[in-house]
């Protein structure tokens, strides 16, 4: 395992951080400990949850491990979040100072611990102001309820108005962003990479492996059966199968994903992952497994690079489908004004 620092602090992480959105849903909590003490035992130091998985199972599944294994809970750096819906009242959902102070609450009694490390606002809420959200996180890492504050799926505008908005007003930064980020998913590159770099925040990339699509195991025009996400329910979310496979370009990133792993002597998730750790601000790649025998294949990553060709290679075979403006070259070129040197 490796380690890098949490975002600008000096808090040190693993670059593998285990997710757990699986664990209470698709993992029993037998199988979640098991990754757990795995995780552990490999170097692992970053878990990362949110509320609103399995409806507060997975932090409970959580805390029940920490607290059968005494001095644990010093070793690692333990992440979670609110924001989406964990009741039926009104303020059983959003950033407001109302919402987060209750969902915060929570999620400290279902861990059993006193202080999460790092409390992340799930989503962006367009009811309730940033400032309101930005002061509460000032507050909880003044009472000891969270060391640090991070959030996840903003858009550009929206993390670089948190941004500026801590430092004008001398409140506890945003210290992480949590994006989907992958091989097949590099929209953030347009804007989010770059305000993560000026400002000092680090990266936490979810769904590295795009949903399974980057191990490998499904095959072009034969939609997915048996006991897999997408075979359980083709129509899956973001992962969802007919419109990836309709891409030419899905095939193409698999195909080169698919070259490097064969030179190499790993799989295709290792590689995959590989890319997404050594992109510029990351800080940890969260891993999500339903098994500890998925888990070890992530975890064989760690410690993982590629070398310039082959990082090449992927770069241009996942190079995202962008028009001339103001993302493409004709707006890159206009932005320089001149200014190369």
């Amino acid at each position: 395992m490796e380690y890098r620092t949490l975002g600008g602090t000096g808090t040190i992480v693993s670059t593998q951080c285990l997710g757990t959105m699986t664990f209470g849903s698709e993992s029993s909590e037998q199988e979640s400990h098991a990754q757990l003490d795995r995780f552990l035992e490999q170097g692992g130091t970053f878990i990362d949850t949110a509320n609103v998985y399995s409806r507060g199972v997975s932090e409970e599944i959580i805390g029940r491990w920490l607290a059968a294994r005494p001095g644990v809970r010093d070793q690692m750096v333990i992440a979670t979040k609110g924001r989406f819906p964990m009741g039926e009242g009104r303020n059983d959902v959003g950033l407001s100072r109302t919402s987060l102070s209750r969902a915060l609450d929570a999620s400290l009694r279902r861990l059993q611990v006193e202080t999460v490390d790092l409390y992340q606002a799930h989503a962006w809420d367009a009811l309730t102001p940033i400032e309101e959200t930005l002061r509460f996180f000032d507050d909880a890492v003044r009472a000891g309820k969270i060391r640090y504050a991070g959030v996840s799926n903003f858009l550009g505008w929206q993390l670089q108005k948190a941004a500026l908005l801590t430092g004008f007003l001398g409140l506890a930064p945003i210290v992480t962003l949590q994006p989907q980020y992958n091989l097949l998913v590099r929209e953030i590159e347009f804007e989010l990479t770059d305000v993560c770099r000026e400002e000092n925040i680090g990266i936490l990339p979810w769904s590295p492996l795009a949903g399974g699509w980057l191990t490998g195991k499904y095959r072009r025009d034969e939609a997915p059966t048996g006991a897999s996400r997408l075979g359980e329910n083709p129509e899956r979310g973001m992962e969802a199968y007919a419109p990836r496979n309709a891409q030419q370009r899905t095939w193409q990133v698999l195909d080169a994903v698919r070259k490097i792993a064969e030179s190499r002597g790993v799989s295709m998730a290792q590689v995959a992952l590989a890319w997404t750790a050594d992109r510029p601000a990351v800080t940890s790649v969260i891993l999500g497994a339903r098994t500890v025998e998925q888990l070890d294949d992530n975890l064989a990553a760690a410690g993982l690079h590629l070398s310039a060709e082959e990082t090449a290679l992927l770069d241009e075979a996942s190079e995202p489908i962008i028009g001339d403006y103001p993302y493409g070259p004709q707006g890159r070129q206009q932005r320089a004004g001149g200014r190369e040197l």
